[in-house]
């Protein structure tokens, strides 16, 4: 398997990549689009920082591709939806620079509030301006912090420590949460009103690009100073640089810009600006642990179909893995076999989860269930990344539920189709410790192994019936390898389960399908 690291990454990385067996890795940074675009078929996996931009385009002629490992938290270089539909795991590390980032921010507010940049410009040009160049204290000043995810947290609490008064506002977190985490919550307008500064620790997204603008400023106290070490375009530089000319905004710290490097900015004209070259993340600790958990989740992937970080596949452990392992064989044969049973377009999908499952996340076996019922379905590739999404683009509700108690067997997944053509069932558990079987089809009790490749015969239950059928594979050389009948529940039908050594051609099928007491006869393919 080909690794290729296209951005600057820590020389712990690299050296994972270099001494696993079975990788290839390949370090080439700066690339030119067209250059890395004619590059990226050769490759399993690519690992990027912010400088690669992973787009439609790219991901069109990237045929081998199977993970992205961003060394890093932020992943607006890297178009996520068409990843997903090309079923690339998109995976970040957001956890290895929250640490340097949040003390980023904290710096970057003791610093603009003590005017530590100037008193070192202007000491250096032989200016002694102390009255100038007086301070604020921060102590019992009121930090509003828009964004209570990772990094938002240990600004928090390191603001607290520093005996600040910090509120915060989180659309996504409910108020309970965030006052047991000890902090107040507000509204984005009372933030506003209150607080002596605001820093913004949210995602670049549709709805946070130009966050604070002229409206929020408005709102804000005179004197406000605010620091952005999120991403560059949340606060919006040119209601910003009106902002500070007309005194609303004492100062300004960004690590971010719309634009980076962002060149000629009129904010560099303003003294009570300070900036810094994105360097929220910039420190050897977090540079070394991005790396080497970029490279952890990679091998992982690569090699075990681990999925970790992952931005558009449910996490799964090594350890969880492993428990659910036969559960999403069974789920993908289920949904594939569900998928040859309905007629019409499918339109909803009833997940039910009875038994002992040890409280294990059972995320992924839906999504299993999915990709097997997707897979007859759509010509193109479809995994474990891209299922949902397909599923999603064709209309096809999902819905599951889990009951703790299950009547014969120790847990029991049951899948349902419904479909503009009817309703269909299959029902399934595991044997033993790893072996999948499905016992129920429909109304037929039986018990089968969900092989590759099967017949299902459905029947009327009188003699001759089996009789006839063995006769006439035998009439053509075709021996039985395995039978399976199922009784319909009070009925006088049967389903009955049938493999053979070798593929039963098409015409032979339609000759069975024209005996006596046969109701229909369906081929199936796992």
């Amino acid at each position: 398997m080909k690794v290729l690291i296209s951005d600057s990454l820590g020389a712990a990385g690299i050296k994972m990549f270099e001494e696993e067996s079975g990788i290839d890795v390949d370090v080439k940074t700066g690339l030119e689009p067209d250059e890395l675009k004619k590059n990226i078929g050769d490759y399993d996996a690519l690992v990027i920082r912010s400088a690669t931009k992973v787009t439609a385009d790219l991901l069109e002629a990237a045929k081998n591709l199977k993970v992205v490992g961003r060394a890093g938290i932020g992943l607006d270089n890297v178009d996520i939806p068409a990843a997903t539909k090309h079923g690339v795991v998109v995976m970040n590390t957001p956890t290895g620079n929250v640490i340097t980032t949040a003390e980023h921010t904290i710096a970057m507010m003791m610093a603009l509030t003590r005017n530590i940049p100037w008193g070192t410009s202007t000491l250096k040009d032989g200016k002694w301006e102390k009255k100038k160049l007086q301070g604020r204290e921060i102590y019992n000043k009121v930090l509003g912090i828009i964004g209570l995810g990772k990094i938002g947290s240990i600004v928090a609490d390191r603001a607290r420590g520093l005996k600040m008064q910090v509120i915060v506002h989180d659309s996504y977190i409910p108020d309970e949460q965030i006052e047991k985490a000890g902090f107040e919550a507000v509204s984005v307008e009372d933030l506003y009103h209150r607080a002596d500064y605001i820093t913004v620790h949210v995602p670049k997204l549709k709805d946070t690009l130009g966050l604070i603008n002229k409206k929020a400023f408005n709102q804000m106290k005179d004197g406000v100073m605010i620091i952005n070490c999120a991403r560059g375009g949340i606060v919006d530089e040119a209601d910003l640089n009106e902002a500070l000319k007309s005194g609303k905004v004492a100062g300004a710290a960004l690590d971010v810009f719309e634009n980076e490097p962002p060149g000629v900015c009129p904010l560099f004209e303003i003294d009570r600006v300070i900036c810094t070259p994105h360097l929220g993340a910039s420190t050897l600790e977090a540079q070394t642990n991005v790396a080497v958990m970029v490279a952890e989740q990679i091998i992982a992937y690569l090699k075990d179909a681990t999925v970790i970080n992952a931005v558009n596949v449910p996490p799964v452990s090594g350890d969880l893995l492993e428990k659910l392992n036969p559960y999403l064989t069974l789920a993908d044969r289920m949904g594939c076999l569900l998928a040859q049973l309905s007629q019409g377009a499918v339109k909803e999908i009833l997940i039910e989860y009875a038994g002992d499952f040890e409280d294990l996340d059972l995320s992924p076996v839906t999504t299993a269930v999915l990709k097997g019922l997707m897979t007859p379905m759509i010509k193109d590739d479809v995994n474990f990344v891209n299922a949902q999404v397909l599923a999603k683009e064709r209309g096809i509700k999902v819905t599951e539920a889990k009951i703790t108690e299950s009547e014969e067997y120790v847990n029991l997944i049951t899948v349902k189709a419904i479909s503009d053509k009817g309703k269909n069932k299959v029902a399934g558990t595991i044997f033993g410790r790893k072996n999948p079987r499905v016992v129920n089809i429909n109304n037929f009790r039986l018990e089968l192994a969900p092989v590759e490749r099967f017949i299902l015969i459905h029947n009327h239950d009188k003699p001759g019936a089996i009789g006839s059928i063995g006769t006439l594979l035998g009439d053509h050389d075709i021996n039985i390898s395995r039978m399976r009948v199922g009784q319909e529940e009070d009925s006088d039908k049967t389903m009955i389960f049938l493999r053979t050594d070798t593929p039963v051609p098409e015409d032979v099928l339609e000759e069975m399908r024209g005996l006596p007491l046969m109701i229909s006869v369906v081929a199936f393919e796992l």
